[in-house]
């Protein structure tokens, strides 16, 4: 037992002996430590910033989009002669009603509406049974009015002679030359009066007083016809109006001119009309008078500009527009600029306009000086390096950031 046992035990002369790490491999050991350790704190540091930059961008994308987005427009400056355009509506040269000078029944009537008449052309007939019979009368009554002056003209001569030879007395003479030049003034009268019931017979024609249109007809056969004389009751009776006329071959338009602006109303001047109903083209007028007078309720100045309609192609009555030049020099303001009417806002603590400065909104206030509708000059308040804020909200306020989309021209169209 003695012997194996002692077989069992190994011989520390015959065991191999395990060599002891060298310097070379412990150094590996730490520099894979150190590029592990490295490794992910490049992965943890990558992660930490992209969560940061990701985190960053969603604030910048919210702020953006809680700017709003805004288009502004560049201010220019006036040019040498601006343009107004007002609203006018034309008018006949001539327009007038036709009413009838005696009553009766209408007869007869030759034109209608939109009929082109000549001066002195026959428009209707009245019948007048009634004055043809004082007119009747008044003749026969004038003839015996006569016959009794022609035999007061005999007695007086006869009494003239008479008195010569003292035949009768002067008494007698003088009381026949009185009746013939009371006969004589009888005579008169009846004249007279057969003169005016002649005339109201004239008038039984109506005659165009001018070369026109008919633009109304208001009357038909068999109509009562009253002049207006006189009604039942003793009240007025209106008369009847039997037709309108109107001279076309020449236009009327009125135009109210702003008082800042009354320069470009100068008597003489050339003025642009153009029609919705002629797209494109453009008429020709002039400017005739004005009232040279400025309405105190409205503060314009009432300016007349006529313009020849030979072919009737305006319509009286037609909406038009009135273009006038503002000569340079009607407004002392040199440093004007020019921006659109969509810029405006009318605030209670005046007029404003929205202008960008560094990513956000300033609302400036500015000064007016002439409107021209679709723009309007500015004469203080803004720089002609301003981005002025088109369609501005109504919510827009001083400081609120904005987000810039595009940029237009402000200048005179």
């Amino acid at each position: 037992m003695t012997t194996e046992n002692q077989s069992e035990v190994p011989n520390p002369e015959t065991v191999p002996s395990t060599p002891p790490p060298s310097k070379s491999s412990s150094r590996w050991l730490w520099i894979g430590l150190a590029v592990a350790a490295i490794g992910g704190g490049t992965v943890i540091y990558s992660g930490i910033h992209e969560r940061a930059q990701a985190e960053t961008a969603l604030g910048v994308r919210t702020e953006r989009a809680a700017a709003p987005t805004v288009s502004v427009v560049q201010p220019q400056s006036r040019t040498a002669a601006q343009e107004i355009v007002l609203p006018g509506n034309t008018q006949a040269f001539i327009d007038t009603p036709i009413f009838a000078r005696t009553n009766g029944y209408l007869k007869k009537w030759y034109f209608d509406i939109g009929a082109h008449v000549e001066q002195g052309q026959l428009l209707a007939v009245i019948e007048t049974p009634e004055l043809d019979q004082q007119l009747e009368q008044a003749r026969a009554t004038l003839k015996t009015s006569q016959a009794n002056e022609q035999l007061a003209q005999i007695t007086a001569t006869r009494w003239q002679n008479l008195v010569k030879t003292q035949a009768v007395s002067q008494q007698e003479t003088d009381q026949a030359v009185q009746d013939l030049s009371a006969r004589q003034a009888t005579v008169g009268s009846m004249t007279a009066d057969v003169h005016r019931l002649e005339q109201l017979q004239s008038y039984e024609n109506i005659y165009a007083p001018f070369s026109g249109v008919i633009t109304q007809r208001n009357t038909d056969i068999g109509a009562l016809i009253n002049a207006g004389a006189g009604g039942a009751q003793g009240q007025a009776t209106v008369p009847q109006e039997l037709f309108h006329m109107a001279e076309v071959g020449r236009l009327r338009v009125y135009v109210a001119v702003p008082e800042v602006d009354a320069s470009a109303s100068q008597t003489g001047a050339k003025a642009t009309l153009t029609l919705d109903e002629f797209p494109g083209e453009a008429f020709q007028g002039t400017i005739v008078r004005n009232s040279d007078s400025i309405d105190y309720a409205s503060r314009t100045l009432n300016v007349e500009v006529d313009i020849d309609n030979p072919q009737d192609r305006i319509k009286t009555g037609a909406y038009v527009f009135v273009h006038l030049k503002v000569p340079d020099g009607a407004h002392p303001s040199t440093k004007s600029l020019m921006i659109p009417a969509n810029t405006l806002l009318f605030r209670s603590e005046g007029l404003r306009v929205g202008v960008v400065r560094n990513g956000r909104a300033e609302l400036v206030p500015i000064t007016i000086g002439r409107d021209f509708g679709a723009i309007v000059e500015v004469v203080a308040g803004l720089q002609p390096t301003d981005q002025v804020i088109v369609n501005p909200s109504d919510s827009l306020a001083s400081g609120n950031p904005v987000q810039v989309t595009a940029t237009q021209t402000g200048g005179a169209k």
